[in-house]
C-alpha cells in the first residue's frame, strides 16, 4: 500500500509534457503488439476461414447455374469458376456418374479413383444436411487440401452432387515475410510515433505551462497579467476563467485598499475627538460641571459611532461568509414599517426631516423579521442621507399578488447611470454626495446582502436632479434553509 502510494503520488507529480508522450508511446506500443499478434496466430486461421467461405460461394454459384442452364453454358461458367478459384470441380449424378469435370490443380483429390468418389458421397448422404467440408493430407505433395461436396436439390432425393477440391496454400513463408517487412515497419513507424508525441505532447503542454506562469504571476499580486488561450478550446476557456478572476481579484483588491482608507478615516476622527475631549475634561472642565457634560456627551457619540462601525463590518461579514442562518416568522408588515419609521421621530424633530409613510392593506409575511428591520432602517438612514434640501424622505408599501414591495425614495440629486450598478457594492461611496448624518458607509452593502441570503429582488431607479428610489420585494416564497418559527 506504501509503495503503490509512492507511485501514485510520483505520477501525480510528473510533468502535463511528458505523461503525454508517455502515453502516446505506450499507445503506439499497444497498437504494434496487436497488429503482430494477430499477424502470428491469426493470419493462417483467417487464411482457411476465407479459404472456405469462397469455396462455399463457388459452390452456390455452381449449383444454381447447374439448375437454370445446360450444355454448353453451364460448361463455360463451370470452366471460370473453376480457373477463377483454382478448384477442382466434379459434377456427378444421383447414381454418382461424373457429368461435368474440370481439373486445374493438376493433382486433383477427387479425380482419378471412383472408389474415393463414392466415399464422398457417402459422407454427404450421412451428413443429414447435405454438405461436407474438410482437410485432407494430399500423399503426393504432402500438402493439405480443402474438399468440399454438397447434394444437388434436396438432400432426400439428391438430383446429383457437386465435389470440389482445392489447395490450401501454406502461409508459413508468406507469414515469414510478412514479419520482416513488419519488423522494418514497425521500427520506422517507433520512431515516427517518438517524434509525433514530443511535438504533440509539446503543443498541448505549451499553452497551459504558460498559463500556469501567467497564474504564478497572479499569485504575486500582478493584476495586469495576460491569460492567452491558443491551441485548442478548452485552454480558451481556462484562460478566460482566469482573465475573469484576475477582473475580480483585482476589483477586490481595490474595495479592499478602499476599506482599508475608508474605515481609517472613520476610526481616526473619533478617535481623536475622544481622546481631545478626555484631555479637555482632565485639563480644563473637569471642575466644570457644564463644560464637563458636554465633553462627556460627545465622548458618548463618538463611542456609539465606533460601535456602530465596528458592529456593521461584524454584521456584513457575518453575512458573506455563508454562515449566517435566516430566523423567518409571521408578522404584519404594515405595522412593522410604521415602528421602525416612528423609531426616527427624535431625528426628524432634531434635524428638521419629514418622513412620509404611504402604507397599503395590512399583510402578513413571513421573514427574517431583524434582517428585514436592518434593511428598512439602512435605506431610510442612507435617504435621509442623500436627501435634498426640503428633506423630505417617501417610504411607501405596495401589495402585489406574489408578494409586497417596500420602496424607499429621496428627493436628492440622483446618481449617474454608470454609477447606479455600483451602488450597492461593499464600501462603494459615490463622490457626488456627502452624509449629513452619522453612517459607516456600509449601510448598502449589508442590505445587498440580507436581500440575497433571502433571495428577494431588490434595486434602484435615479433621475439625476430629482432623486433616487431603492425598492425591494418580499416574496411570498419561503427563503431556502430558513428555520420558520410562528409567532
Amino acid at each position: 500500500m506504501k509503495l503503490y502510494n509512492i507511485i501514485k503520488r510520483k505520477i501525480a507529480e510528473t510533468p502535463l509534457r511528458l505523461k503525454i508522450w508517455l502515453y502516446f508511446v505506450l499507445f503506439s506500443a499497444i497498437v504494434f503488439f496487436m497488429l503482430w499478434f494477430s499477424l502470428i496466430f491469426f493470419l493462417e486461421r483467417f487464411y482457411e476461414t476465407m479459404k472456405i467461405n469462397d469455396v462455399r460461394i463457388a459452390a452456390d454459384t455452381i449449383v444454381n447455374s447447374y439448375e437454370q442452364h445446360s450444355g454448353d453454358s453451364f460448361g463455360k461458367t463451370l470452366t471460370d469458376i473453376a480457373v477463377d478459384n483454382d478448384l477442382c470441380v466434379e459434377v456427378l449424378d444421383k447414381y454418382g456418374r461424373s457429368l461435368y469435370s474440370r481439373e486445374v490443380l493438376g493433382d486433383c483429390m477427387i479425380h482419378g479413383k471412383e472408389n474415393r468418389v463414392y466415399v464422398f458421397l457417402d459422407k454427404i448422404t450421412e451428413s443429414g444436411n447435405g454438405q461436407i467440408y474438410y482437410k485432407i493430407k494430399n500423399p503426393r505433395s504432402n500438402y493439405d487440401m480443402l474438399l468440399y461436396g454438397c447434394a444437388i436439390g434436396s438432400p432426400e432425393k439428391p438430383e446429383g452432387y457437386l465435389l470440389l477440391n482445392t489447395a490450401l496454400v501454406p502461409v508459413g513463408s508468406t507469414v515469414s515475410i510478412i514479419k520482416r517487412q513488419l519488423s522494418i515497419i514497425i521500427f520506422i513507424l517507433i520512431g515516427v510515433a517518438f517524434i509525433i508525441s514530443l511535438y504533440v505532447s509539446k503543443r498541448i503542454a505549451q499553452p497551459i505551462t504558460e498559463i500556469t506562469k501567467s497564474a504564478e504571476s497572479l499569485a504575486k499580486g500582478n493584476f495586469d497579467t495576460k491569460f492567452e488561450g491558443k491551441g485548442y478550446l478548452e485552454v480558451k476557456q481556462l484562460a478566460d476563467t482566469l482573465t475573469y478572476a484576475e477582473k475580480e481579484l483585482s476589483k477586490v483588491d481595490t474595495m479592499q485598499r478602499d476599506l482599508i482608507a475608508n474605515i481609517s478615516h472613520d476610526l481616526r476622527t473619533p478617535l481623536t475627538m475622544l481622546k481631545a475631549y478626555a484631555e479637555m475634561i482632565r485639563d480644563l472642565s473637569g471642575d466644570n460641571p457644564k463644560k464637563r457634560a458636554e465633553h462627556l456627551e460627545i465622548i458618548i457619540n463618538e463611542t456609539d459611532r465606533l460601535a456602530l462601525l465596528v458592529n456593521d463590518v461584524l454584521d456584513l461579514s457575518k453575512l458573506e461568509s455563508g454562515k449566517q442562518k435566516l430566523s423567518c416568522t409571521k408578522f404584519n408588515i404594515r405595522s412593522q414599517l410604521a415602528e421602525i419609521i416612528d423609531r426616527f421621530k427624535g431625528i426628524s424633530e432634531k434635524m428638521g426631516y419629514h418622513i412620509h409613510f404611504i402604507p397599503d392593506e395590512e399583510r402578513v409575511v413571513c421573514c427574517d423579521v431583524v434582517k428585514i428591520e436592518q434593511v428598512i432602517y439602512n435605506l431610510i438612514n442612507n435617504a435621509i442621507n442623500y436627501t435634498g434640501a426640503d428633506k423630505q424622505v417617501f417610504v411607501r408599501q405596495i401589495n402585489q399578488e406574489d408578494g409586497v414591495l417596500i420602496e424607499i425614495e429621496d428627493t436628492g440629486e440622483g446618481i449617474e447611470e454608470d454609477k447606479i450598478k455600483l451602488i450597492f457594492d461593499k464600501y462603494y461611496r459615490s463622490e457626488n454626495h456627502k452624509r449629513e448624518v452619522v453612517g459607516t458607509g456600509l449601510g448598502l452593502s449589508i442590505v445587498k446582502a440580507v436581500l440575497k441570503l433571502h433571495g428577494y429582488e431588490y434595486g434602484v431607479r435615479s433621475t439625476l436632479g430629482k432623486g433616487s428610489v431603492f425598492w425591494f420585494k418580499i416574496s411570498d416564497v419561503l427563503p431556502e434553509k430558513a428555520d420558520v418559527h410562528n409567532t
